[in-house]
């Protein structure tokens, strides 16, 4: 199946933050942005023995609401993608 950018999804988002909710068997998926600056200085404030903070505020990017049939397919396809990743490194060949 080929599937044809529309106006709003033409650009590629960043995102390093993803959060999964199902609710009555529809499952919701956070695409966020957190600054990476901010990362940073909250690993370093924790390897410095400083308590981290209680909470994160980082940027709702979108939000994809699946069924969960969809869900599985999307976690099989992702599976793939890492298996072949994880094999090219190792330098295994394709089957």
């Amino acid at each position: 199946m080929r599937v044809k950018p529309s106006e709003s999804s033409a650009h590629s988002l960043a995102t390093n933050y993803t959060n999964v909710g199902v609710a009555q068997g529809i499952a919701y998926v956070d695409f966020g942005f957190i600054e990476p600056a901010l990362l940073g200085a909250i690993a370093k404030t924790a390897k410095d023995g400083q308590a981290a903070p209680k909470g994160l505020e980082g940027h709702l990017v979108t939000r994809v609401a699946m069924g969960v049939d969809v869900l599985a397919r999307l976690h099989q396809q992702i599976q793939q993608v890492l298996v072949g990743m994880r094999d090219a490194r190792q330098g295994k060949p394709r089957a």
